[in-house]
């Protein structure tokens, strides 16, 4: 049987009353310490936010709730023992217990822990805009930081062999969303023996070897983790997600190696695949690699899980890849005369022209008319390479966008691309009465929040493009200003020094007319200064640039204007994240 929810300290669950105690603990409560939530219950433990009421600082505290077996009790603190010697970013940190905290409950020690705020991973699945799986973002951030926990449980001989969604914890730590893994309650020291036969554990995400109580190695947690990462990617487990694990299993375990998805038919046929299913939100050069990688993980048989090791590196296989994964260069960019986003993977030291020509060959837009803005306005810099279009540690085209304009249009006609809906979508469209079995149902349902939810995501991004075009125009608009002004400038200047030349020249005029009174004449000096008085002249003529300014300022105007309408104005979470 399953256990009860995650014992685990992210946030996010029901309120407990102010100043609640833990139980067993001394009449006299635990002094500073108030119990603010109850984060999580599990198989034999409680796990309460505590936050100290002088100081705020906050611990998540992993009481017993029951009378443990012996067994059970030495499971209990070595979870403790375990937790206390690991230090990784990505595995939640053991904490020195308070002292005022510092008893036995049921006979076992309590477990202090960081407090993790974001709750957990399947709070973050269980939303109604997940229902089709995560952005890709944070699926690859998943995969980070899941992917670097389990290498170093591994690295120190631990398994975890409970990898689950709701034993991932969310840390906000400056603004970046770290995954943190939690609850070794079940993890298998390797120096107790390399195989262990023993196990009681989730089994939706349990290995094929556990749940049939084999011996087992490190690959259980390339299954769970594999398993995790799948339904990131889809909202579901990849293998007959309907149907509980003593069924599924017997008709999933002699699939192909390669399959990493498998589907019941209305008659009851299993269809299986190689394939992830749509819809998700990986783009089209990464779904490879991860289908690739997933098959590796998910494979059935523990030996060839995982891929073995690289002669060359002595790493998994399955981590190079990951790690393949993780350090592709991908563009992407939204082409705005067509709403079309199109990727591309960066080739090294590759050159902004080079990336220019091949998007010239997706788009049609020649070099020579593409305008290439980042998010903030700024035009891509054409001696710089074309690495400037990615921000290192910015993963997925969800999170960051470089957008594509057209020179040599100022209306866009279309036509626009848009969703299409889904086969089974469009089904229930064309026939609103007919009834489907739950389950048929609850996949109609959730790919119509997918196509509303993609439908306003693309709206958004438009905007973010508009915006994009609107503050690079700001720009160049505060640096035409400023040449005017310089113009100007230099222009009253000019006309100053002009008024002087031709003062200058009407005295010389005058003084050589006294002097050929005297009979002192040169014709080829007066000839010289009356083309020097004509071109002035002309120059005089020309130095008038009064009519620019007007047309900057009217300009000027219009981009006021601009600014103030609505469709300026940024638009939910997209815009206002600028």
């Amino acid at each position: 049987m399953e256990r009860g929810g995650p014992p685990g300290p992210g946030g996010g669950a029901e309120r407990a009353p102010g100043g609640a105690a833990l139980q067993g603990q001394p009449a006299g409560g635990c002094g500073p310490w108030e119990m603010r939530d109850r984060l999580g219950t599990g198989g034999f433990g409680n796990v309460c936010l505590y936050q100290h009421q002088d100081s705020g600082a906050r611990v998540a505290i992993k009481s017993c709730r029951l009378e443990l077996s012996v067994k059970n009790k030495d499971r209990w603190c070595h979870e403790i023992d375990i937790m206390k010697k690991l230090s990784h970013p990505n595995v939640v940190r053991a904490c020195e217990v308070p002292e005022e905290m510092n008893f036995l409950v049921n006979d076992v020690p309590l477990l202090a822990m960081e407090y993790c705020s974001g709750g957990d991973l399947r709070k973050l699945l269980n939303k109604p805009e997940n229902c089709c799986g995560l952005k890709e973002s944070q699926i690859l951030s998943l995969l980070s930081d899941i992917g670097s926990g389990i290498q170093y449980l591994h690295e120190n001989r631990i398994i975890h062999r409970d990898l689950k969604p709701e034993n991932i914890v969310l840390q906000d730590e400056g603004g970046k969303i770290v995954h943190k893994i939690i609850d070794l309650g079940y993890a298998k020291d390797l120096d107790q023996g390399s195989l262990c036969t023993s196990f009681v554990g989730t089994l939706q995400y349990l290995a094929p070897e556990l749940f049939e109580n084999k011996s087992y190695s490190v690959t259980v947690d390339y299954w769970s983790f594999g398993t995790m990462v799948f339904e990131c990617v889809a909202g579901f487990r990849p293998f007959l997600h309907n149907l509980q694990p003593f069924t599924w299993h017997e008709k999933i375990k002699n699939k192909d190696p390669k399959h990493i998805f498998a589907s019941e038919e209305m008659n009851g046929e299993v269809r299986f695949s190689t394939h992830l299913p749509q819809p998700h939100s990986l783009c089209g050069l990464i779904v490879e690699p991860m289908e690739n990688w997933l098959q590796l993980m998910l494979n059935w048989d523990p030996q060839q899980r995982g891929g073995g090791l690289d002669p060359e590196t002595s790493r998994p296989k399955c981590f190079l890849i990951m790690d393949h994964i993780l350090n592709l260069k991908i563009v992407h960019i939204l082409n705005m005369t067509s709403a079309k986003i199109v990727s591309f993977l960066l080739h090294p030291e590759e050159s902004l022209h080079s990336l220019q020509i091949r998007i010239e060959f997706e788009t049609g837009i020649s070099t020579g008319n593409q305008e290439l803005l980042l998010e903030t306005g700024i035009c891509l810099d054409p001696r710089k390479p074309a690495s400037q279009c990615v921000i290192d540690g910015v993963r997925g085209w969800d999170s960051y966008m470089v957008y594509l304009f057209d020179k040599s249009k100022t209306v866009y006609d279309g036509p626009f691309a848009s969703r299409s809906l889904s086969d089974c979508v469009n089904y229930i469209v064309q026939d609103s009465k007919i009834q489907l079995p739950i389950p048929q149902l609850r996949k109609v349902w959730a790919e119509a929040v997918h196509y509303v939810i993609g439908l306003k995501e693309d709206y958004s991004r438009l905007f973010q493009g508009q915006r994009a075009a609107m503050l690079s125009l700001l720009r160049y608009n505060a640096n035409l200003i400023k040449m005017k002004n310089n113009m100007v400038s230099a222009s009253q200047q000019l006309k100053a020094k002009l008024e002087f030349f031709h003062q200058s020249i009407r005295l010389d005029l005058e003084r050589y007319s006294d002097q050929m009174a005297y009979g002192i004449s040169s014709e080829k000096m007066l000839k010289a200064w009356k083309e020097m008085e004509e071109k002035a002249s002309q120059c005089a003529q020309a130095e008038d640039i009064g009519y620019l300014d007007e047309q900057i300022m009217a300009l000027h105007t219009e981009i006021v204007e601009l600014q103030k309408s609505p469709y300026a104005r940024r638009q939910g979470e997209v815009m206002e994240s600028l």
